[in-house]
């Protein structure tokens, strides 16, 4: 037996990392560790704890070592087969739920869905909304799809590449949402941070970072209804160039919104009425 007290100061990890990562092995309130720092683990909760330690050390996300991440103030599964979700892609949750109208009973498609975060955020801030979402791993699907029953969130899923997953292939929305792989290849961010252990095919197009983009952008007239719109999350530098792709494509009222740090975040535009 050892002491929470001393397993959280051989961690060597900044003190609330692993305190949360104690309490993920423990099973223990934030308060609970507090006030009894003194309590023995036992030797199998010590082993998890001392191997979550090291594998953060390493730098893995804590997201996936604690298994989930806040988006829009739900908890959402989190594993390696998903990007862990940021507080930037709800600049495209909000977009959406500002121009469709949360009462407007729309049909709402999201590709490369994840996690599912924008999906079934979506559904559940709009319940009058009929929401889809589709990606091409299995594995993201399923992650989704638990995620969808935990939150209790009515989304229909099918999997395989862009539109070309849809059962129906004639089939429109009023609107259409991606967060899709827009960093270029050999970007060195890709061997920076979090973003070491994503899962790569969710981050990149093994291209130039827009060739999703202009697959979303070339096929978007023939899924839109009059009206509709297509939001897309893309990088800081892809403003001009995504803002190009949706003019090719015939969309007008075409914009790019920042993030709260001012920068191009994502990109919007809507199929002529």
């Amino acid at each position: 037996m050892t002491t929470i007290q001393a397993l959280l100061a051989a961690a060597g990890l900044p003190r609330l990392e692993a305190r949360l990562l104690m309490q993920q092995v423990s099973g223990l309130t934030h308060a609970q560790l507090i006030a009894s720092p003194e309590r023995e683990l036992d030797a199998d909760s010590a082993a998890r704890f001392t191997a979550l330690a090291e594998r953060r050390r390493a730098g893995e996300p804590m997201a996936y070592l604690l298994g989930s991440r806040e988006f829009y103030g739900r908890d959402f599964a989190v594993s390696p087969a998903v990007l862990i979700p940021r507080p930037e892609t709800e600049h495209l949750v909000e977009a959406a739920l500002e121009r469709v109208g949360r009462e407007h009973p729309a049909r709402v498609h999201d590709f490369g869905t994840g996690s599912g975060i924008i999906a079934i955020t979506l559904a559940l801030e709009a319940p009058a909304w009929t929401v889809s979402a589709s990606d091409l791993s299995v594995d993201a699907l399923d992650v989704a799809k638990a995620n969808a029953a935990a939150l209790g969130a009515a989304v229909s899923f099918c999997q395989g590449s862009w539109y070309a997953a849809l059962p129906d292939a004639s089939e429109r929305f009023d609107l259409i949402v991606s967060n899709p792989p827009y960093i270029a290849a050999g970007d060195r961010h890709l061997s920076e941070g979090d973003l070491r252990f994503e899962p790569g095919g969710a981050l990149t197009d093994f291209a130039d970072g827009l060739s999703c983009l202009r697959e979303l952008a070339a096929g978007v007239s023939a899924h839109l209804r009059p009206g509709g719109w297509l939001m897309v999350e893309h990088g800081f530098d892809q403003g001009d160039a995504v803002r190009a792709l949706f003019g090719a494509a015939g969309l007008v009222d075409v914009a790019t919104l920042p993030d709260l740090a001012g920068l191009d975040r994502l990109s919007i535009g809507r199929h002529p009425s």
